[in-house]
């Protein structure tokens, strides 16, 4: 095992990076709140022009897959909406929460405690719900080896294509069930199942007012194309970092560098190390943070392209067999994970 070096907790970072940055960058990014309304009419428009059948057919599924895109945009702003980046107001973040995570039928309510509280608080430690398995959870396990043999990115096998355009639909899902007394409180566990219906609902209408054949190009393949866009970026953010003791975001995340229109569509999401420093911040000021990181913990900092990154995904392995190697027990080939360029004096 390739020792990691000195951890330092989220709080040494932001004490430092908060003194030489200005309070209007922690200001809410209201404006950005009219990208649901501006997505969702483009959605709308474009889902009944194909059930209409306006859409020349061999040009539907190009609309299919531009609904697919907004869909993912939604995403992206709700899950900057449930930090408090866009608006404080908690009802305001409920239901902006409720309406950019619909095409995935997730409850903002699930998604606060199973992302803000229990994977930012925990990231790459025991605790995360989005880390991947330990050996020893993989051999206690069935189906965690189900998982990661035949859906995981990772061990150059193809079909872990699946964790892209199904991960985000199907870890929905599961951490709905699996959601444990403690995380959630009862009544918002079961308000999170009434969300969750609520959406499942409005799908069950479309799918009765456009048809079945419709409905596969104004939901199912956009929903499959939005999966691939969101789980591109969740799955390198910490899926090639090394499991810690310590919540040290430099370490236990990665930021990726995408085109300039993918950042701006996207919200940066790719940078997501400094979205861990500052989670309810508007990623629209990562770059200052970045900035800062990089000048003051240069061998800290862990960037690269999201190419880059799918491309290491798809190499490695998905399972830890210690903080920092990665395993794949198929054949039992090891890889290293990310680790700071050169370990730093305490």
């Amino acid at each position: 095992m390739e020792p990691i070096g000195p951890l330092f907790p989220r709080s040494r970072y932001v004490g430092e990076l908060r003194a030489e940055l200005p309070d209007s960058i922690f200001e809410p990014a209201h404006s950005r709140l009219a990208l649901i309304p501006l997505y969702l009419a483009i959605s709308v428009a474009a889902i009944a022009a194909i059930a209409m059948h306006l859409v020349p057919w061999p040009l539907v599924p190009l609309v299919s897959i531009a609904i697919g895109a907004c869909f993912a945009c939604m995403t992206f702003v709700a899950h900057e909406t449930l930090h408090g980046g866009t608006v404080r107001d908690k009802r305001w973040q409920l239901l902006v929460g409720w309406i950019g995570f619909l095409p995935f039928t997730l409850s903002p309510r699930l998604w606060i405690a199973w992302h803000n509280r229990e994977h930012h608080g925990n990231t790459n430690l025991p605790g995360d719900p989005d880390c991947y398995a330990t050996i020893e959870r993989y051999g206690d396990r069935r189906s965690t080896r189900f998982s990661v043999d035949m859906f995981s990115l990772g061990g150059r096998r193809w079909r872990g294509a699946l964790s892209l355009v199904l991960g985000f639909t199907v870890q929905s899902v599961g951490q709905l069930f699996s959601m444990v007394p403690g995380v959630m409180s009862r009544r918002d566990h079961r308000l999170a199942f009434v969300e969750t219906g609520l959406g499942l609902l409005v799908w069950a209408a479309v799918a009765a007012l456009v048809g079945f054949v419709s409905f596969l190009f104004v939901f199912v393949l956009p929903l499959l194309v939005a999966n691939a866009c969101v789980m591109a970026f969740i799955l390198t953010n910490h899926s090639l970092s090394p499991r810690v003791a310590v919540n040290d975001p430099l370490i236990s995340g990665l930021s990726v560098t995408t085109p300039r229109l993918i950042d701006w569509v996207t919200l940066r999401f790719g940078l997501h190390v400094e979205h861990h420093l500052f989670p309810a911040m508007s990623s629209r000021h990562a770059p200052a943070v970045r900035a800062l990181v990089m000048a003051r913990w240069p061998e800290r900092y862990q960037s690269m392209s999201l190419g880059a990154a799918l491309r290491r995904l798809h190499r490695t392995a998905r399972v830890y067999k210690d903080a920092t190697t990665l395993l794949d027990p198929t054949t039992g080939l090891e890889y290293p994970t990310l680790l700071p360029r050169v370990i730093p004096a305490a």
